[in-house]
């Protein structure tokens, strides 16, 4: 079981990596951040299943064009797995090859940087590898089907409004929902609290389940302590909980469309 599980997550993997090289137009990985350095770093080569990927992508489009992104993905995946042995060995010779250009590309890089420019490479690597690690991390518990975490009663007043709400904007939708909820008596809240206490319950049976199931993989690393487990409410608490929670939940969808937008 451990090992099945093992297997799907590299797979996800695989193929996450695979779709942002193909909406990146087939190319290396991105450069650093620009202002670190008048000239641009070297970029890292690619390895030898996105070579031949990137070797291969138009031709099984064009086979194939009726198909999605993520279904083109598996097709060539699919190719790479029946790939002999001494194919494959053509791609990995050709990314040795470069790998060698790269470090000597880099190394001369990194030398003709100032101090505060090679402090500002580090720090965003450092960022970047946190970025990967948690992103890595989240991926994980997906695959390990994680129970989602419960809603609040304005996430289930949102989506049960939010379509019907006034807003030319998502970010005008939730403001408007946002002050419709404020307004509300305790009364009107009440169904919408319910259904988050309801939920909670889901949240709590599921996650024991899903925690004994972690134990019998050998992966109590993933268990909770006591300390984090939801505690129950009372009806004032919960209330002024809602509202904090919703003021957060703006504040957040605000930030997300403006990163959007930019």
């Amino acid at each position: 079981m451990a090992a099945a599980l093992a297997l799907r997550g590299r797979a996800a993997a695989l193929l996450s990596g695979a779709q942002r090289f193909l909406r990146a137009g087939g190319s290396a990985e991105k450069g650093l951040s620009r202002g670190i350095s008048s000239d641009k770093p070297p970029k890292r080569p690619l390895t030898a299943y996105f070579r031949f990927m990137k070797e291969n992508r138009s031709v099984f489009r064009q086979k194939n064009p009726e198909v999605t992104t993520m279904e083109l993905i598996k097709k060539i995946a699919d190719a790479w797995k029946e790939l002999p042995a001494s194919q494959k060995q053509v791609y990995e010779e050709s990314r040795k090859t470069d790998w060698e250009r790269y470090k000597e590309q880099l190394a001369a890089y990194k030398a003709q940087l100032t101090p505060a420019q090679a402090a500002a490479l580090k720090e965003e690597r450092r960022k970047r590898l946190a970025k990967r690690s948690l992103f890595r991390a989240k991926r994980e518990l997906t695959v390990l089907g994680k129970p989602k975490r419960p809603r609040s009663g304005f996430n289930i007043f949102v989506s049960e409004n939010f379509q019907e709400s006034e807003g030319i904007s998502p970010t005008a939708k939730l403001k408007q929902l946002f002050d419709a909820w404020r307004k509300m008596s305790s009364s009107q809240q009440q169904p919408y609290l319910q259904l988050a206490e309801d939920d909670k319950v889901r949240y709590v049976n599921e996650m024991k389940s899903w925690e004994a199931k972690m134990v019998e993989l050998g992966r109590e690393d993933l268990i909770r302590s006591t300390t984090q487990m939801p505690k129950p409410k009372t009806a004032k608490t919960a209330k002024k909980a809602e509202t904090a929670q919703a003021s957060s939940h703006e504040n957040k969808a605000k930030l997300k469309l403006k990163k959007t937008e930019e």
